[in-house]
């Protein structure tokens, strides 16, 4: 049997690499087994920061979302510093659009933590081009986004600069366990093993072990703004109902996302494609006149509740640190040090005890 690191993290997606990185500054000796990096969810995200358009209810998971916010732009300074690779990370805010309004016609929707409510004329002012069936919208200036493609390649990068042992094209075919202790795991390579193993394997999670996260497919599209355009027509995200518009600096603007129940299924549909074009075009009518750009899509590892699973396991040298369904991008910094604080020093967190696998117990 191979002894490869004091910790071997299986799956190589952002939040692998981030936990990763984390570990590495902690003084641990780290191997990362990714089987192909292409196929991470994050390659194929939007790269929202959006705790609060997503109106994601008071409780644990919105605590969790605003700490791992808060962290990003001390975590990306420090990324871009070790790389040299840009990440797009941008404070631009995020508009949630409302077309109807669903309480009384004298009052606004109720709106999540700490947002700030546009009229019909207010958002109209704000972001000109917006369908004229809005009815005014809500505006979170601190939700922000990042390029998500940049970012893991920043991550890639970093791991490598800084000594992480990142082992690319290596499956892992089983975990190999006894009396509550994971013991090897099983690759391509042969058995590798280690003091420490997380699973991190986002959809694929339950391919190796019995946890309940499962794949959720995700379609999404880019335009590009002409280029006889000298200015951008959009200088924030657009968060609206069943579609989100999300213009790069670049000029670049992602348009996403599907939610399907398909398993593995791969591939762009027609239906998929035309039901976000149909969405975005009525949000923002000026889009049909936008060049399509790039067609893809990927598989958001999803749990029965929506939430991560973080922390301990049934086996005393395995943590969890997946299930992170649309918040991946997000929450990549916080799971990256509430884990390795974990696993390095067995400091736990308060906010991990609401993500422990154990909820899960009667499903």
């Amino acid at each position: 049997m191979n002894a490869v690191s004091d910790i071997i993290i299986v799956g190589g997606g952002i939040i692998g690499l981030a936990l990763a990185l984390e570990l590495r500054a902690h003084g641990a000796n780290v191997t990362v087994l990714c089987r192909d990096f292409k196929e991470a969810a994050a390659h194929a995200a939007a790269g929202m920061l959006a705790p609060q358009a997503e109106a994601i209810p008071p409780g644990a998971m919105l605590d969790l979302c605003l700490g791992s916010r808060s962290l990003y732009p001390e975590w990306i300074e420090k990324l871009e510093t070790i790389t040299g690779i840009g990440t797009g990370y941008w404070r631009c805010g995020i508009l949630a659009p409302v077309y109807v309004r669903l309480t009384s016609p004298e009052a606004p929707p109720l709106p999540s933590k700490e947002g700030t409510w546009l009229d019909k004329d207010g958002i109209a002012q704000f972001q000109p081009g917006l369908n004229s069936e809005v009815i005014g919208g809500w505006w979170y200036p601190e939700d922000a986004q990042v390029d998500n493609r940049a970012l893991v390649q920043a991550l890639w990068a970093a791991a490598l600069q800084l000594g992480v042992n990142v082992r690319e094209g290596v499956a892992v075919e089983s975990i190999e366990q006894q009396h509550q202790k994971i013991t090897g795991v099983s690759t391509s390579l042969g058995v590798l093993s280690s003091e420490h193993y997380v699973l991190a394997t986002g959809a694929w999670s339950n391919q190796l072990l019995p946890v309940p996260v499962y794949p959720k497919k995700g379609q999404m599209l880019s335009v590009q703004v002409p280029s006889h355009q000298t200015q951008l027509p959009l200088q924030r995200v657009l968060f609206g109902e069943e579609i989100y518009i999300v213009p790069r600096q670049d000029g670049r603007i992602v348009l996403g996302a599907t939610k399907e129940e398909v398993g593995f299924t791969p591939d762009n549909t027609p239906y998929g494609i035309q039901k976000l074009l149909a969405a975005a075009i009525r949000l923002y009518p000026e889009l049909q006149h936008f060049p399509i750009q790039e067609f893809w899509w990927g598989f958001r590892p999803t749990t029965p509740d929506e939430m991560p699973i973080l922390g301990s396991s049934a086996y005393d040298n395995l943590t969890f640190a997946t299930g992170h369904y649309r918040n991946g991008i997000l929450l990549a910094p916080i799971t990256a040090k509430l884990v390795a604080d974990w696993i390095w020093q067995q400091k736990s967190h308060p906010l991990l005890s609401y993500f422990h696998y154990s909820r899960f117990a009667g499903i």
